[in-house]
């Protein structure tokens, strides 16, 4: 067979990332979780015989993106490639062998053309409950935190195993939606797996090692030539964040060598007693994020464009907790992974990189059950609802931050209406929340107000998964910080960050989410954008007259404009 040219390999390339992401949405639109559907909470990719990734689909987080890099490797090591046949599916939801927590399940399936074995796709999704504690900080240990499934065969050469199945519909609160997830996932690995023979057939391959050799060769080189045009040197960055009980710190070295970057997290807190730690694969995946945001973002993820970063962290560090430290938050500390690299690479590389943001994605999980303090009516029902929110993303130095934008997650935010349809909750405000953005020559993106109850006689358990009630967002240059988290019951008790926490019948959860800090000094941002800020309602009129010197006079006649419905 005549060996393809490079265009034909360029042009097999761009298939090959089609293919994932047609597999990722049909993963998104099969799914029965809302986490899944709504928020895409996921991420899907194929690999060579040797387990290395060679395409990753855009829909997904790279908490899961990148993490899953390493996962096939791991069924390679534990199913054994030499028992792999066609029609075989293998599962697990392992922390430190898949990406970081109980919560989310992941799929490997071997791909076969022409009863050949020519290499792997693999998928993972967030689920809404595992059983255990629930989704939650509240754990001392992974055994309290749901259920664990191995690396295992979940379909063995076409039959599903139904020992596996009835232990995990005994084990967990929703089982129709977990199993349906469960075949949801290995559907869409089925999907990618025709598309790629099409590919195949259509190209004349017999096998990806040609396709193999010249994506990671080419992805190598690429990150190599950024990597190495940047100078070299050494910088320390640090932040502190509320943690569970005390207050967390991490702390991380960035060296810019030659063929590599180093996040070294030596500092770094030690394991918290709750569950918020991360796995280092978890920390290694949002460590790789940050640095290919700034360095080669337009370079696709496979494994040898990650390779050149190298990140280490002590063993049973908050960064690195290993088994069988609680793991079920793990999000929680690690979206604070690429504020903390960048506050070292703003040094080495200035005016390059955003202010600090609200970080860890807004989540709240919501455990419904009838009212215990009177009798329920015959219509109230048990229910677990997940809503997943965001606060507002830093200011970048020419842009402004976003707002109820999830960075670095990139997941979405979940609609009102999938949140209510999923359970009797009821979200009674979700809206922007004005001058939570901090104040600077480009604006902090603003968080945003939400309330949540359940429908009339439901009280709840409520999952607080927040972070930035004690620590906001950081201005960078000069820039101010971020509005921080509040969250208390509408009488005005105040409620913890973290933890589960009781709501009575007829009771409110009323929470203030946190914006993104602000990039330069605000006495340089252009006049006209903090008119338009304040006839928009980003900010007050105090906060213009405050943080920008605006007159009052000035900001009276903005107030009346906007009211007029004059555009700005």
């Amino acid at each position: 067979m005549t060996q393809p040219s490079q265009v034909q390999f360029q042009v097999m390339w761009n298939r090959l990332i089609s293919v994932v992401e047609e597999q990722a949405q049909a993963l998104v639109r099969t799914a029965f979780s809302t986490s899944v559907r709504e928020a895409g909470d996921l991420s899907a990719g194929v690999y060579d015989t040797q387990g290395q990734m060679l395409a990753q689909a855009v829909t997904g987080t790279p908490g899961h993106v990148n993490a899953m890099a390493d996962a096939v490797a791991h069924f390679m090591r534990r199913i054994g490639v030499d028992t792999m046949a066609e029609g075989d599916v293998y599962i697990t939801n392992d922390p430190w062998e898949g990406t970081g927590h109980l919560h989310d399940i992941t799929i490997v399936t071997p791909s076969f053309h022409q009863g050949n074995f020519v290499g792997f796709f693999a998928c993972t999704a967030h689920i809404v409950d595992i059983g255990g504690r629930g989704f939650g900080a509240d754990a001392q240990s992974v055994y309290e935190e749901g259920l664990y499934i191995p690396i295992m065969r979940f379909i063995d050469q076409g039959t599903v195993d139904d020992t596996l199945v009835r232990i995990i519909r005994a084990n967990v609160r929703e089982p129709d939606q977990l199993i349906g997830d469960i075949y949801a996932l290995a559907t869409c690995n089925d999907i990618g797996h025709r598309r790629l023979v099409e590919m195949m057939t259509e190209f004349g391959l017999a096998d990806l090692n040609g396709i193999a050799d010249f994506i990671l060769t080419n992805s190598r080189r690429a990150t190599l030539e950024r990597i190495n045009a940047l100078a070299q040197g050494s910088a320390h960055g640090e932040m502190v964040i509320d943690g569970f009980d005390t207050p967390v710190t991490l702390r991380v070295r960035v060296d810019i060598e030659q063929d590599r970057i180093l996040t070294d997290w030596d500092g770094t807190s030690g394991l918290d007693k709750k569950g918020i730690n991360v796995p280092l694969v978890y920390t290694k995946a949002y460590a790789c994020y940050a640095l290919k945001c700034a360095i080669a973002p337009d370079i696709p993820n496979n494994a040898a464009s990650l390779a050149p970063f190298a990140i280490t962290a002590p063993l049973n560090s908050i960064v690195n907790a290993v088994h069988p430290a609680p793991v079920a938050l793990r999000h929680v500390i690690g979206h604070f992974v690429p504020d903390t690299v960048y506050a070292a690479l703003d040094q080495l590389l200035p005016n390059l990189v955003p202010a600090e943001g609200a970080g860890c994605l807004c989540n709240f999980q919501v455990s419904l059950r009838p009212r215990t303090d009177a009798p329920a009516p015959p219509h109230a029902r048990r229910s677990e609802v997940l809503t997943f929110n965001s606060g507002g993303s830093g200011a970048r130095p020419g842009l402004d931050g976003m707002n109820a934008t999830a960075f670095p997650s990139g997941v979405m935010t979940m609609p009102v209406e999938a949140t209510e349809n999923a359970g009797p909750v009821i979200i009674w405000r979700k809206e922007l929340r004005p001058d939570s953005g901090g104040a600077g020559r480009q604006r902090g993106g603003l968080g945003q107000y939400m309330n949540v109850g359940a429908q009339d006689g439901h009280e709840f358990d409520i999952q607080a998964m927040f972070d930035r009630v004690h620590h906001p967002a950081r201005g960078r240059q000069g820039g101010a910080d971020g509005g921080p988290t509040t969250i208390a019951l509408d009488d005005g008790t105040p409620m913890n960050g973290k933890g589960k926490q009781f709501v009575p019948h007829g009771r409110i959860v009323e929470m203030a989410f946190p914006g993104g800090a602000g990039y330069g000094l605000a006495a340089d941002r252009d006049a006209a954008q903090v008119r338009k800020d304040l006839a928009g309602g980003y900010i007050t009129r105090d906060a213009a007259i405050r943080d920008f010197a605006m007159t009052a006079a000035d900001a009276d006649d903005v107030i009346a404009r906007a009211k007029r419905g004059e555009v700005f």
